[in-house]
């Protein structure tokens, strides 16, 4: 049971963590297209949704890892 929680917790952290740092670089994007004259608006939704996103999974593995003791 206990390894169950720890592989849960594992694969939440990192798709957490890649989701995180896709939405950042889609959001860094959006700047450089908007800087540009660029279309920019849908970009930074999409990029904004995967930085919540991956705060959201990320914060799920937290509370299984230290919400379980």
């Amino acid at each position: 049971m206990k390894k169950n929680f720890r592989k849960k917790w594992f694969w939440y952290a990192v798709i957490g963590l890649a989701l995180v740092g896709a939405g950042i670089s889609v959001v860094g994007e959006a700047i450089i297209a908007k800087s540009n004259d660029q279309a920019w608006f849908l970009f930074g939704t999409f990029g904004l949704i995967l930085v919540n996103l991956g705060l959201c999974f990320f914060g799920t593995a937290v509370g299984l890892r230290y919400g379980n003791r």
